[in-house]
């Protein structure tokens, strides 16, 4: 099992890797963070994220679809913005958000490696 920390080291690791971050979608808030910089501010990333899951969330409930979301793929010009809902112990309404730089990135591996550190995940 992986914390935190190790696990978001871990995605930014993932070729391509801008900006990784554990997000809680009832808050907004990140409880961890890395890479971003001045090409990104994971802050804004994880409060505006944070709607998109709701939305969709909301979108499916009023669809009445018995299904859960494994990935939401928002592909920019020149990146690619991941969202993984976990499904772990304790991981009830967390997301992972890994940003990509899409000339650098293969987005089917990209999200083979979110995957992997999903399931090693502690929080």
């Amino acid at each position: 099992m992986a914390n935190t920390e190790a696990s978001l080291k871990e995605a930014m690791n993932i070729d391509g890797a801008v900006g990784a971050a554990l997000v809680d979608y009832n808050s907004g808030m990140a409880l961890g963070m890395v890479g971003g910089g001045k090409e990104l501010d994971l802050n804004l990333a994880a409060a505006g994220n944070t709607d998109v899951v709701r939305a969709k969330v909301r979108t499916m409930e009023m669809l009445k679809l018995a299904d859960e979301i494994e990935d939401i793929l928002i592909t920019l010009g020149g990146q690619y913005h991941l969202i993984r809902l976990l499904r772990g112990r304790n991981t009830n309404g967390l997301f992972l958000y890994l940003a990509l730089d899409r000339g650098r990135a293969n987005l089917a591996m990209a999200r083979h490696q979110l995957r992997a550190i999903e399931n090693v995940l502690e929080v």
